[in-house]
């Protein structure tokens, strides 16, 4: 994927952020949402297929019940998000309008792409909404998002739900001009990252943890959301949301923020589900022998491998497979529960019957639900 590639492109995720939907924390930037609307409707007008992730929802909330900071606790974050996701999808259905576009409210948890039946009906509604020409809005549940549940920033949504429609592009709007090799409000040296591979290892060192007081994400987990999109063979564009006609300017091939480039195939729709997972309920420390198979064999990973069981996990629970130093290899679907793993750890495969008390699976992670970090 490079910049010309971007203007024939069918599919976009477009996420904007807290710091640019709102006025300078006084809710919403109306003028802003929609010259950003006009511009989808333009690219909608080119026959490209949109999905729009929008913070904004407590930012508004605040504005609202006229809250001068972010709220502390869980409870009064999501009545806030509730209050405010009343302004915020209206302020996108009002503007949409406009343009003669329908747009549609989506609100997903972890729980939505984590349980494997709801991730297709999910990425089923996402399709039928796109082949009706609709525009779905999509934000976080933030209103019954638990700590255990929540996906933890709208960059991560944006690129999980590259993920579910296939999509060929994840535009991130943000306050800032893209990537820089430094901290450009530090060093007035810095240099804007053009382009770039993701398997670039110095990527990692030039984003910083900064965030605003109104966001959750800074421009690490945008540089953690353009890997994600990457497993469905996305490429990223992060982009100053207020540069004139950004949007429409990306779609044309021109030069403008970060173009972060997939370096990997496109990964099988299932291990992209299971990449997705969040929630890693356990660990399996292996020798060194199992990590050169998973890692040069792309074979499964038996008992035999497995040196120590760690935390508490059942059947068909997310794993981490981990070296002796502790760096992940792999993350899986255990074909046992953390018990029974304990008991096989190390065991041959002739030896299973007999630690078990019944005959079970020869793979405590099957190849076909392991994914390789």
């Amino acid at each position: 994927m490079d910049r010309h590639k971007l203007a024939v492109s069918k599919r976009w995720v477009i996420k904007v952020g807290s710091s640019l939907v709102t006025a300078k924390g006084q809710g919403l930037d109306h003028e802003a949402i929609a010259d950003w609307c006009a511009q989808i409707a333009a690219l909608r007008r080119q026959g490209k297929q949109i999905v729009l992730v929008s913070s904004g929802a407590v930012a508004e909330g605040m504005a609202r019940l006229g809250f001068k900071k972010r709220p502390g606790t869980l409870h009064e974050l999501q009545a806030t998000a509730a209050v405010g996701q009343m302004g915020l999808v209206r302020a996108y259905e009002d503007e949409f309008k406009k343009h003669g576009l329908r747009a549609a409210q989506v609100l997903l948890t972890h729980e939505d792409v984590a349980d494997r039946g709801r991730y297709l009906n999910a990425r089923s509604t996402f399709n039928t909404l796109l082949e009706f020409g609709v525009v779905p809005v999509v934000n976080e549940n933030d209103t019954v998002s638990t700590d255990e549940i929540r996906l933890g920033d709208n960059d991560t949504l944006g690129a999980l739900t590259a993920n579910l429609i296939d999509a060929n592009l994840l535009v991130i709007l943000t306050d800032q001009e893209g990537l820089f090799d430094s901290d450009p409000r530090h060093n007035p040296e810095a240099k804007l990252i053009s382009e770039a591979e993701l398997s670039d290892s110095r990527l990692a060192g030039m984003a910083g943890d900064s965030k605003g007081e109104l966001g959750r994400g800074g421009m690490r987990t945008k540089l953690s959301a353009a890997h994600t999109a990457a497993r469905s063979g996305a490429a990223t564009v992060i982009a100053f949301g207020r540069k004139s006609d950004a949007l429409l300017r990306i779609a044309q091939g021109e030069t403008i923020g970060s173009l972060l480039k997939p370096a990997q195939g496109v990964m099988a729709a299932r291990k992209r589900w299971i990449a997705g997972q969040l929630q890693l309920r356990g660990k399996l420390v292996l020798d060194d022998g199992a990590v050169r198979v998973l890692r040069e064999q792309g074979r499964s990973l038996l008992p035999v491998g497995v040196k120590r069981v760690e935390g508490e996990f059942e059947r068909g629970d997310l794993v981490q497979c981990l070296d002796a130093e502790g760096r992940e290899i792999a993350r899986g679907l255990s074909n046992y529960a953390a018990a029974e793993a304990q008991k096989i750890a190390g065991a041959r495969s002739e030896e299973l019957e007999a630690r078990l008390g019944y005959v079970g699976e020869v793979e405590i992670v099957h190849r076909d639900n392991l994914v390789l970090a």
